[in-house]
């Protein structure tokens, strides 16, 4: 059984659109809020975290309504074209918006247009990929997540200019028409979902399809709540880190003119390099070692900086750590919570996934950036080393979901 890597690079077009937009979306927004609008960093923060809040709410709502829906064109497709489509016109109509309530009112607007079609888009993955080699297609599709980003900062880099955000805005709607056109085209979803139908089932997928319609078992359900605490919990320790970095290194280690940006593009472009081999490790080892060795890594890179009083270049190699540590862990938690799901509840399961990982980025802010103010910024990796050990506690309680050995 071999994945077909062509296919899954095309099907990881939709989270490159995704990734395209947020990379857009994280970086330039704040920026419109406060210099266009003269917005406090108070508000601005609110205003941010309504991605998140919102997704809490859309991405199950869109991943199960996906599952129920059956059309010439696919059941996820749907949601993939309207979603990127609407969000393409709310991000025009953004552009060419001066006063602040229609605004703020079409950010939202774009915001529901993204929560369409994120939970469907990563489902397609799932959709079309056999069980035992999700954590190989999984590596693809964050790749592709990340070759979105780097298109982004492409696209500012060239088309930014004196804050005029239109030849920017414009050749990013084309970015993610174009990508989501090509998906389109090259992956025929309901024909590859007929052909699949057609041909021998594994025993994982007999058994799936044995389940469809009954009561997930006890045990797997707490395997289910074990691996989505967990995803919490590190998406807690590394969301706290990747948001206040910049300002700890300038108060702790007081480095200055972005001298920190060594730290995080090193972590950066070591998970990038490790997505591909640790997919293809993982379906060796299994997944839950692979995450638990990723929990390791990043607990260990954690736990040597909490002890760093003065900035050494020694830190480049523990930021290698929470690279390759965080890779590992994306690459295989993802598929290791669909597994778990029955015959047709992808996409819910989907929703749920994220669910947690927002809920986290919802929350983590608020929770450390309380005790950075309150405490001190010795606290921020203190508090990432925490989160990390209570994930690795609840980890090891997870018992479903890795890759059957034959």
């Amino acid at each position: 059984m071999r994945l077909n890597t062509q296919r899954t690079i095309c099907i990881g077009l939709a989270f490159f659109s995704i990734c395209a937009f947020w990379q857009f979306y994280d970086n330039e927004i704040p920026k419109i809020l406060k210099n266009s609008f003269g917005m406090k960093e108070t508000m601005t923060g609110l205003v941010m975290s309504l991605d998140n809040i919102l997704a809490l709410f859309l991405l199950p709502l869109f991943g199960r309504w996906s599952d129920h829906t059956h059309t010439r064109i696919g059941k996820r497709m749907p949601f993939i074209l309207i979603g990127n489509l609407l969000a393409c016109i709310f991000l025009l109509i953004l552009g060419h918006l001066s006063q602040l309530g229609p605004f703020l009112f079409c950010l939202v607007l774009l915001l529901l247009a993204m929560g369409i079609y994120r939970s469907p888009a990563v489902s397609l993955m799932a959709d079309l990929t056999p069980a035992p080699l999700r954590s190989q297609g999984n590596a693809i599709i964050n790749l592709m997540g990340a070759f979105g980003c780097f298109c982004t900062l492409v696209l500012i880099k060239v088309f930014l200019k004196k804050n005029q955000y239109g030849p920017l805005i414009l050749s990013l709607v084309l970015l993610m028409m174009v990508s989501i056109l090509i998906l389109f085209l090259t992956v025929p979803e309901k024909k590859l979902i007929d052909e699949m139908g057609t041909q021998p089932k594994t025993e994982e997928e007999k058994a799936k399809e044995a389940s469809k319609g009954k009561k997930m078992p006890k045990a797997m359900q707490r395997s289910l709540i074990h691996v989505l605490v967990a995803v919490f919990f590190w998406y807690s320790a590394y969301n706290a880190v990747t948001t206040a970095f910049s300002r700890y290194a300038q108060q702790v280690w007081h480095l200055q003119n972005g001298a920190y940006a060594d730290c995080l593009m090193i972590g950066t472009i070591v998970a990038v390099l490790s997505y591909l081999p640790i997919g293809h490790v993982s379906q060796k080892i299994g997944r839950k070692s692979m995450i638990l060795f990723g929990i390791g890594s990043m607990t260990l890179a954690y736990g040597m900086a909490t002890i760093m009083g003065t900035y050494s270049q020694i830190m480049m190699i523990w930021f290698a750590c929470v690279g390759i540590g965080w890779a590992a862990i994306n690459v295989n938690s993802y598929p290791m919570v669909v597994e778990m799901s029955q015959a047709g509840d992808i996409g819910l399961f989907t929703g749920m996934y994220y669910t947690f990982s927002m809920a986290a980025q919802v929350f983590t802010p608020i929770a450390s950036g309380f005790l950075l103010e309150h405490v001190g910024y010795q606290t921020l990796f203190p508090y990432a080393f925490v989160c990390m050990i209570l994930a690795a506690i609840t980890m090891l309680g997870v018992h479903h979901g890795d890759i059957k050995k034959r």
